[in-house]
């Protein structure tokens, strides 16, 4: 089968419109919109990572201009650290609501962490 030279991208790609790093925290902006609870995004980080980014900053999503920071969590539900993400890459996420209002972005996979300052072995 050939492949196809033109074809639509899913609408449950989102493509980051920016990346900062402020207050010791990594936010990631993506477009304004409704991401509904349940629901599967593909999250790519399109901007390169801050060069002042730490590597435990915490990582949060905002919406469009809104203000309210969700989590980016991974899938033992422990939040993503900058050291976590990269760009020019796509993360499976689901998004989960609660009744008081909150919500947060879980990837479906386990983030690999590099650990750094880890000793090599242990006895």
């Amino acid at each position: 089968m050939a492949c196809k030279t033109s074809c639509k991208l899913c609408p449950h790609l989102v493509i980051s419109q920016a990346v900062t790093f402020a207050n010791d925290t990594l936010t990631i902006n993506i477009p304004a919109g409704s991401y509904a609870a349940g629901e599967k995004y593909c999250l790519v980080i399109a901007q390169a990572l801050p060069d002042t980014t730490t590597i435990n900053a915490p990582v949060v999503i905002t919406i469009g201009a809104g203000t309210t920071a969700y989590p980016l969590t991974d899938c033992n539900c422990v939040q993503a650290t900058a050291e976590s993400i990269h760009t020019r890459t796509r993360y499976a996420t689901r998004v989960a609501t609660s009744a008081t209002g909150t919500g947060t972005f879980k990837y479906l996979g386990c983030f690999c962490r590099s650990h750094a300052g880890a000793p090599a072995s242990i006895s």
